[in-house]
């Protein structure tokens, strides 16, 4: 399966509790933090939720 690569670009300050737990669940954290995921349906529809505050790139 294809793998991503995500990283935090924007800061979840200010954002709605929902999108801060999505953050949480993919393993992001802190501002630039990165993590590599693979590209299930489930992290598919967690990246668009909260897309605007990510950068997304093929590993």
């Amino acid at each position: 399966m294809k793998k991503l690569k995500i990283t935090l670009v924007k800061s979840p300050i200010d954002r709605p509790e929902r999108q801060k737990r999505t953050l949480q669940a993919l393993g992001l954290n802190k501002t630039n933090s990165s993590k590599e995921v693979e590209a299930t349906p489930q992290v598919l529809g967690m990246v668009r939720k909260v897309e605007h505050l990510l950068k997304v790139e093929e590993a």
